[in-house]
């Protein structure tokens, strides 16, 4: 996400390289490439002025430190100011009621359906909700149908009146039936059109008035660019929405949306889709978003991915497994799983400082594990928990049922093998093997 936009940003920051001070003729270069930059990635004007008015502002008459380059002390400042730029810090929803409410807006195309999907399930794995989803689109029956597939994807009900054409009444309705089953939260996937229209915006008034809902969010496919802030604008006008949900941040989006949006209908992004999946939903941190546009990575989010999947108890299992250097296909196949848990492989990689733009044009196959888990898959229990016993006709049994070579196989017993090695030395000596030592030298 945001590739263009960093890579122009990292060549407008360059100029300061080699610079003894910061003065206001080599800022005033720098920043006229940075606010090129910014329009060029569809923010809008008046944002990309003000943003370039405020770091200069900000840049001249500072002092640079022996230890600080003028270049890596203009970096931070527009660090600071790009967080600041996209609300300074995360925001969550506030969820009071019994149930709560959420309401969806958007246009058709956006997102909406999907986003209610990966809402439900983050709620209700990350914060404990029994969620509902309520299908109020009533002009698109795949819009009904599509919310019903996710709901039982992620395990949460649908609630839908397929008959009725009133969408107020089938919000209304599915408040009465989501306190008699007993859940606190509703969501409310609301219809959208290809554009604004007056009927839209007195369905979705009218909806709002009906269930008071605790959070209005507008869903926005981030591609739109500029479109999005403008459209965003308007729904705000007439809703007064809580927050902004961008959707489609990993396609080839020039990022204008998230960089406009706050400051121009002053309202918070509080979600980001990543990804089709229905895990690819993250809190939005702007100053996390920072680090990454200015190719700084975001090591916090991909450690908070990591505890996400981290079980403690299996790694204190595992921990004693390669003490006693007994770690296996099994425990393999159970690291491949949990890293293919954490999402998208480039996403991650993305996150480690200064891998970004290596990466950007590299083609990383996310069926990368497939061969692997094929072979593993196709091994015995007795050969997963003993490696060792792989002797030729077992290999050529593997690579037959697994669909490879019996040189893949070869190679993955050699992957193992130096894993053995590597977390040996990485844990120490096995216990008592200080003392046989001292023995020894008795």
């Amino acid at each position: 996400m945001f590739e263009n936009l960093s890579d122009k940003l990292e060549r407008s920051l360059k100029l300061l390289k080699g610079e003894g001070k910061i003065t206001e003729l080599n800022v005033a270069e720098t920043l006229k490439d940075i606010r090129r930059a910014l329009l060029d990635a569809d923010v809008n004007y008046k944002v990309a002025r003000h943003f370039t008015d405020t770091v200069k502002e900000k840049a001249l008459g500072q002092n640079v430190l022996t230890s600080i380059k003028p270049g890596q002390l203009m970096i931070k400042i527009v660090h600071d100011e790009l967080a600041q730029l996209m609300g300074g810090t995360a925001e969550e929803i506030r969820l009071k009621s019994s149930p709560a409410v959420i309401l969806m807006s958007g246009l058709q195309g956006s997102g909406k359906t999907t986003f209610s999907g990966k809402l439900a399930n983050l709620l209700k794995s990350k914060r404990g909700k029994n969620p509902m989803l309520v299908a109020c689109d009533v002009y698109r029956p795949a819009a009904i149908e599509q919310l019903h597939v996710l709901g039982e994807q992620i395990g949460v009900p649908v609630y839908s009146e397929t008959e009725n054409r009133n969408p107020v009444e089938i919000a209304l309705h599915s408040l009465v039936e989501a306190r008699k089953k007993g859940h606190d939260l509703v969501i409310i996937d609301t219809a959208g059109r290809l554009a604004i229209d007056e009927l839209m915006m007195q369905e979705i008034t009218a909806i709002k008035k009906a269930v008071q809902p605790d959070e209005i969010l507008f869903v926005v496919d981030s591609m739109t660019g500029q479109d999005a802030v403008n459209t965003a604008r308007e729904f705000n006008e007439r809703l007064d929405f809580d927050g902004v949900v961008l959707t489609k941040l990993d396609g080839d989006t020039r990022g204008g949306a998230a960089l406009s949006v706050r400051t121009v209908v002053d309202k918070p992004i509080k979600f980001i889709g990543t990804g089709e999946k229905m895990d690819a939903l993250d809190v939005f941190h702007p100053e996390r978003m920072a680090s990454r546009i200015l190719g700084m990575g975001d090591v916090i989010s991909l450690v908070e991915r990591a505890q996400e999947q981290y079980d403690e108890e299996e790694a204190r299992r595992l921990q004693k497994k390669i003490a006693r250097n007994q770690f296996d296909f099994n425990d393999f196949l159970s690291q491949i799983q949990q890293v293919k848990r954490m999402g998208n492989l480039k996403d991650l990689a993305s996150m480690l400082p200064g891998i970004g733009k290596a990466i950007k044009n590299m083609d990383i196959n996310e069926n990368a594990f497939v061969h692997i888990e094929a072979m593993i898959h196709s091994m015995t229990p007795v050969e997963r928990s003993n490696p060792a016993i792989l002797n030729g006709s077992r290999r050529q049994r593997i690579a037959a049922g697994s669909g490879t070579s019996v040189q893949e196989v070869n190679r993955l017993l050699k992957q193992i093998e130096e894993m053995r090695r590597m977390m040996q030395m990485v844990s120490g000596p096995k216990p008592g093997a200080r003392k046989t030592q001292a023995f020894r030298k008795k």
